[in-house]
């Protein structure tokens, strides 16, 4: 079984804010629909709630929103694109199940320091009942992992890549300078012809201009930005060189603080680029985790609820001291490299593994057996046997360069397919919807 994967941060970051992506088919009926996406419908009750929230939120962190129309055009694209993902989701038959579900809710409310009624109770006054809580979290979970599955297949990492950056990283003593980054995409399709080209960069040459005069960058992004981060005001975030998409690594090296660069062009159009702050160089904390596990793979034989029956019932035998950890990952785990081992996976960076087995290995305590989870790969229990910092071995080195790539080709490539997505669907506007 291969569990190590590598994935953005901002996967699943801000989920509790996010809004019901599509109503029940009885809503549908009695509600006006305002775009048609393939086989689906985007509903004005879905972009009210959506566009409510966006004001909030702002209202909530005193920034400034760009006028209606150019936030309700935000707000649609981001629907159909939702929609497109989800629908993705539907034909290869991505599920997320209830138990998945109580067990990310629970990860997401212990992240913000709440309690899952906690933020029940947040999403009750902003409008949702607890199902349409419930449907909006695994909605965004769905569209999160099929985003993950699907750029997946589309990176490709060479060892001598790897090697490469490993050499740089071990030479700057595992030390790095971080930018927080906020970033305006102008979509300019590679065969545009020389009108929309000149265009295109005029709009980029006059936000440029009125950024540099003091325009409020967030207000900005979300007007005009066409890449992901637009409802978030461009904001990336802080990153390293290593993490950013190569275009913005190239231009951010040797920028200083509170710097406008571009505009820069790539496949996906024209970027601006704002270096919003700079931390010095500061280590970089890694850690290993020597973990062991036993894995039940569902099928038609063996359901859901029947792996997670059977998991608490090895724990059961484990704690009660009738069987061993060992002897029982040997005799029934399906992860067959590891249950060969007495289940153990030996040591390794926690940032490896699926989102919620990394979760799970990074937060339990050291000897205590976690109860049954599941991932893409199945079933699970898993005990952590010991932490240590990561040393600057060669396998170490290599193994944060590889993630710092794949991050780095992740970004490169979710506007892209994004826009193929986009591309290849058929997407219609209704009258009223505020575009053409």
């Amino acid at each position: 079984m291969q569990l190590k994967h590598f994935s953005p941060k901002w996967l699943l970051a801000g989920v509790l804010f996010a809004l019901p992506l599509c109503t029940q088919a009885a809503q549908q009926s009695l509600d006006n629909v305002i775009a048609i996406v393939n086989k689906d419908v985007v509903v004005q009750s879905e972009l009210d709630r959506l566009m409510h929230k966006v004001q909030a939120d702002a209202a909530e962190q005193r920034q400034t929103l760009p006028p209606y129309h150019q936030l309700h055009k935000q707000i649609l694209d981001r629907l159909i694109e939702d929609s497109l993902i989800l629908q993705l989701a539907e034909r290869q038959g991505l599920r997320i199940g209830d138990s998945q579900l109580d067990q990310a809710l629970a990860s997401i409310a212990a992240e913000k320091r709440l309690s899952v009624a906690d933020m029940q109770a947040k999403a009750e006054r902003e409008g949702l009942t607890p199902a349409e809580f419930r449907e909006t979290v695994r909605k965004e979970m769905m569209i999160s992992e099929m985003r993950r599955n699907q750029l997946r297949q589309r990176i490709n990492i060479t060892d001598q890549e790897v090697k490469q950056l490993a050499k740089q990283i071990s030479e700057q003593g595992n030390k790095g300078q971080r930018f927080h980054i906020e970033h305006i995409l102008l979509s300019l399709s590679s065969d545009a012809d020389r009108g929309e080209q000149q265009r295109v960069a005029e709009k980029a040459r006059q936000l440029l201009q009125q950024l540099k005069k003091g325009a409020d960058f967030h207000q900005m992004a979300v007007a005009e930005s066409a890449d992901s981060k637009a409802l978030d005001g461009g904001d990336w975030g802080w990153m390293t060189i290593e993490e950013m998409p190569s275009l913005m690594a190239e231009a951010i090296s040797g920028a200083h603080k509170d710097q406008f660069i571009g505009p820069l062009r790539s496949g996906a159009g024209l970027h601006i680029i704002h270096v919003k702050d700079m931390q010095g160089q500061q280590a970089i904390e890694m850690q290993e985790v020597n973990a062991r596990h036993i894995l039940l793979k569902t099928s038609v034989i063996l359901s859901d609820e029947k792996a997670e029956q059977m998991l608490k019932g090895y724990l059961r035998d484990i704690q009660s001291g009738k069987a061993s950890f060992a002897k029982l990952a040997e005799k029934y785990s399906d992860d067959t490299g590891s249950a060969l081992k007495g289940g153990e996976l030996g040591w390794a960076n926690p940032e490896m593994y699926v989102p919620e087995f990394r979760d799970m290995t990074k937060n339990l305590p050291i000897g205590q057996l976690s109860q049954p989870f599941k991932t893409v790969h199945g079933w699970h229990i898993v005990q952590v046997e010991g932490r240590r910092n990561l040393a600057n071995t060669p396998e170490a080195l290599e193994n944060r360069a590889y993630q710092l790539i794949y991050n780095r080709r992740f970004a490169e490539e979710a506007q892209t397919w994004i826009d193929e997505l986009r591309d290849e669907a058929f997407i219609k506007f209704v009258d009223g919807s505020g575009q053409e």
